[in-house]
């Protein structure tokens, strides 16, 4: 029996193992990707790998605070804005679902905040008092040619009266003298009165420059027999006698062409301890894509973007004045594509990178240089390889800000090309004749590269995608280490998390490094199914985080003037071996003009720091900033927040 009952189990076994080898032959791809997947698992989970790689993890907030993140801002509180507006989600904008996140990355926790708006697109910047400046953002979303049925386009809106201003309400129809055609206005307009305009030498009358007013309009029906081909003057319906003979309307070819998306006038600051939006002054011109940087004088500039009737803003840059919250326009014009990266300087001047979003002729306002925006001089820089390929590429200032180095990472070709640049470029700007000269390359050309600061001075590049959009499954999951002081790459851990078009990084108080974003234009590599933005928070923890105790640092001033010295306490005062005052980001579309990292001297003694801030205001412009100390193993304390008045 017993033997009988052995040769059973036996038989058990081998029929087990059978099965086991059967399922191994029609599994074993499965199987294998299991296995491969779970070592590679426990791989990356080992400290020693953590020590020399870092670790990303994925916050998966719960569903109902999930959002289509365009733009991310570290507040002064610690916390993130999240900002999605429509989310580039055209059922969300017809609906005028607007979201906004502010999330806790200690407590974890996530609060919808109320959007006045449609902010996705919007420019931002951190203001002196620690509010964030954001300006611009959605009117209408773009049609493609195949989806645009009424023809349509820009009117230019005359008034001849010196006298009057004219104000035409939406719905105001234009019938062609000449094409018989009419179209109708989709929103208000004023026209400003006209302008006498005199002989300066004699003072005699010499004409009526007419006040002009630009409003789209499209046919009242659709069809192609709408469009029309060439310039014709318009008669306004509705104005009588001298009003109607002082007012008119010309236009170009209104067609069925592609309609670009089209920008708002508003602009509000967020408030980081009340948590809400405060309304202030609109813009003078409507921008979608613009750019705001700070100037030497306090005063924020707002530059590019797409205007009210879907075309690029010639030119005509205004500035913010945080104390009236009102705008001005400059007395100049220098036009840029939308998104510009423009940086302030250390003299006060402007430095354009040659970074953009794309949206702007091909050849105009793309090459980098430094702006005088007093005098409107522009003096460009030269040596930048790929030339061609700067859109969608990232610019970074390479720390300590004092060494005033600046870091363009990859880039695409104009528009929707499948071209990329795998290169970095970087330019000394103190050099006696500054020019680009090639950095380390990437292993793949580059579009959408995120790139954060850090407090060792390193520089995480990441992300990013070799087509337009990630097109092709071509999204890059890849991060890097760049080293200033070596100009080397190092490999490090490799994202969970593909992320190209509409994504970005900001550097958390804790030394960590978040990602959001990405929004592929396809969901997989034959471009077939429809793309699905990525709503996952990824955070990154360097490889300095694992590497040591990390230093404390305690006490000190909430506020340090500058030239002046505050004093904190550190148990490891005696390791420290570097200190970095550095301005939170505001990141959208890969681009974040506010980052950079301040060298400050310091002293110690006992288990005493006294850091003193540099008198350069245009270095350390007035705000929040976190202070981070770094040992000499490289491992940086928690932030300290310190406000500069």
């Amino acid at each position: 029996m017993k033997h009988q009952a052995g040769r059973r189990r036996a038989r058990r076994l081998t029929i087990g193992a059978v099965v086991v080898l059967a399922l191994a032959g029609m599994n074993g791809p499965w199987l294998y990707r299991f296995g491969t997947e779970k070592y590679h698992q426990y791989s990356i989970d080992r400290p020693r790998y953590k020590a020399a790689n870092g670790h990303w993890e994925i916050v998966d907030f719960p569903e109902e605070y999930r959002q289509n993140t365009i733009h991310a801002a570290l507040l002064r509180t610690g916390k993130v804005l999240l900002v999605a507006g429509s989310g580039n989600n055209p059922g969300n904008f017809d609906a005028k679902r607007f979201d906004t996140r502010v999330w806790d990355p200690v407590e974890g926790t996530v609060k919808k905040v109320p959007t006045p708006t449609d902010l996705f697109c919007t420019g931002h910047t951190q203001l002196a008092d620690g509010n964030l400046l954001i300006a611009g953002g959605t009117k209408r979303y773009e049609k493609l040619k195949g989806d645009v049925t009424k023809a349509g386009g820009l009117m230019v809106v005359h008034n001849e009266n010196p006298d009057k201003p004219v104000t035409l309400p939406a719905g105001t129809e234009f019938t062609g003298k000449e094409n018989g055609r009419t179209f109708v206005s989709k929103d208000p307009v004023l026209v400003p009165r006209a302008e006498k305009v005199f002989d300066k030498r004699t003072g005699a009358f010499l004409r009526n420059d007419p006040g002009i007013g630009r409003i789209y309009v499209e046919a009242q029906r659709s069809g192609a027999e709408y469009e029309t081909g060439t310039q014709d003057n318009y008669r306004v319906q509705g104005l009588k006698g001298a009003e109607a003979e002082n007012t008119y309307g010309i236009a170009e070819k209104l067609a069925l062409d592609k309609k670009d998306f089209q920008g708002i006038r508003d602009a509000y600051e967020f408030d980081p301890v009340a948590e809400k939006y405060i309304k202030v002054d609109p813009m003078h011109e409507a921008r979608w894509y613009p750019t705001l940087t700070t100037l030497s004088d306090g005063r924020v500039l707002s530059v590019s973007g797409l205007d009210d009737i879907g075309q690029l803003v010639p030119g005509k840059n205004e500035v913010y004045d945080p104390d009236t919250k009102k705008w001005s326009y400059l007395d100049t014009i220098r036009r840029f594509p939308t998104y510009p990266a423009l940086f302030l300087m250390q003299n006060g001047k402007v430095f354009y990178s040659g970074s953009n979003a794309g949206y702007g002729q091909h050849d105009v306002g793309r090459d980098p240089g430094v702006w005088d925006v007093a005098t409107n001089e522009f003096t460009e820089v030269p040596g930048l390889s790929d030339p061609h390929l700067m859109e969608t590429s990232g610019t970074v200032p390479l720390p300590p800000a004092q060494d005033e180095k600046y870091m363009v990472i990859g880039g695409g070709g104009v528009g929707e090309s499948k071209a990329s640049s795998n290169r970095t470029r970087i330019v000394d700007l103190k050099a006696d004749d500054p020019g680009f000269v090639d950095g380390p390359a990437l292993e793949k050309g580059t579009r959408y590269p995120q790139a954060s600061v850090l407090p060792d001075d390193s520089v995480l590049v990441s992300g990013g995608s070799e087509d337009y959009r990630g097109r092709g499954g071509s999204d890059i999951r890849q991060a890097r280490l760049y080293e200033p002081a070596t100009n080397t790459f190092e490999r490090v851990a490799d994202p969970l998390v593909g992320r190209n078009y509409h994504s970005g990084s900001v550097l958390l108080p804790d030394g960590r490094v978040m990602f959001f974003g990405s929004d592929s234009l396809y969901g997989d590599k034959a471009n077939t199914r429809p793309g699905k933005f990525e709503q996952r928070i990824e955070i990154y923890t360097p490889p300095y985080l694992y590497g040591g105790k990390r230093p404390d640092l305690s006490g000190g001033p909430r506020t340090i003037s500058r030239g002046e010295s505050g004093t904190f306490t550190s148990k490891a005062a005696a390791s420290i071996d570097r200190v970095r005052l550095i301005r939170p980001s505001v990141s959208t579309h890969v681009t974040d003009v506010d980052q950079r990292s301040v060298a400050l001297d310091f002293e110690v003694s006992g288990d005493q720091v006294s850091v003193t801030v540099p008198r350069n205001r245009n270095l350390v412009r007035s705000g929040w900033y976190m202070l981070f100390v770094t040992d000499e193993d490289g491992v940086p304390s928690e932030a300290r927040w310190v406000e500069v008045p």
